[in-house]
């Protein structure tokens, strides 16, 4: 068995081009196209709500959240394919968490869009149910309060 040893961490503006190599290679074409315009968003708001997870100084996952009227979102989550099944998803979105928790949200939902339906089981293993999926149109479209 393979171990892996990855940290994760905040986003820095060094890790821009690796992460977009990342959301090019993981999601489909039309995601990738919506996600980079929210992620540039997400990036001018609040970069505190992105993080990356890095092996070998290697990026190799990323998720990205953002804070609407006191309630958080994860918005788009992805690791990389030789990557996934090792617990990195899972690391992500609990330390995505404890940024919400620290900001002292209201509510912690994840974003549902037709494209990351397949990833509702990693959310759903880190203990979010149906009830607090949001299935609320783009949600990084509007300004952050």
């Amino acid at each position: 068995m393979l171990v892996t040893s990855y940290q994760v961490r905040s986003f820095q503006l060094s890790d821009y081009v690796a992460v977009t190599k990342l959301f090019k290679n993981v999601l489909s074409d039309a995601c990738y196209d919506e996600t980079m315009a929210a992620f540039a968003r997400q990036l001018s708001w609040d970069s505190e709500l992105v993080m990356v997870a890095e092996e070998n100084e290697e990026i190799v996952g990323v998720i990205v959240g953002t804070i609407d009227k006191q309630q958080a979102y994860y918005y788009r989550i992805a690791v990389e394919h030789n990557y996934q099944r090792r617990g990195i998803g899972q690391a992500l979105i609990e330390s995505l968490r404890g940024r919400f928790v620290m900001r002292k949200v209201h509510r912690i939902m994840v974003t549902v869009d037709v494209h990351n339906e397949v990833v509702l089981p990693l959310y759903e293993k880190a203990g979010y149910r149906a009830d607090d999926f949001s299935r609320s149109a783009h949600r990084l479209s509007i300004v952050n309060g």
